[in-house]
């Protein structure tokens, strides 16, 4: 294998590692709904808020042990089940319809959502977006947007 060949392997699989880490949740640390609960019916633009135990919110990008940022994973298998499980995130969580970041570090958002039943699961991301391990996340609730 010449250099060249060597060179390209390490720079197409390095950044692949470099994100695929174990970033450690401490024990008991929780992410919830602070104003939504499963099954409620609500009017529209939905605003949710988000809870947090156990850790701090700080922005995408951020080297602080025992934080996150927020997702809002929206019409969606929840983390860990269906086609989309933990093992797709393993290298971050898409940027989609389904897949809401708040890099920032916002703790709430205003949804414009279609009437009907939604799905929304919070899940707090690391710095590059992975779920933690364990993942932090809340269970999905269903919520009916009149």
């Amino acid at each position: 294998m010449s250099l060249k060949h060597i060179i390209a392997a390490a720079l197409i699989t390095l950044p692949g590692a470099a994100l695929a880490q174990d970033t450690p949740a401490p024990e008991g640390a929780a992410v919830y709904f602070v104003n939504l609960e499963d099954s409620a019916s609500v009017s529209g633009p939905v605003t949710v808020i988000f809870g947090l135990e156990g850790m701090g919110v700080a922005p995408a990008g951020t080297e602080r042990e025992m934080t996150g940022h927020h997702h809002v994973f929206l019409n969606r298998p929840p983390l860990g089940e269906g086609e989309e499980g933990a093992e797709e995130l393993l290298y971050g969580i898409p940027a989609d319809d389904n897949h809401i970041h708040f890099g920032g570090g916002q703790t709430q958002v205003t949804l414009d959502l279609e009437p009907g039943e939604h799905t929304l699961q919070l899940v707090l991301g690391d710095l590059n977006h992975v779920p933690h391990v364990p993942p932090v996340a809340s269970e999905q609730i269903t919520i009916t947007v009149e």
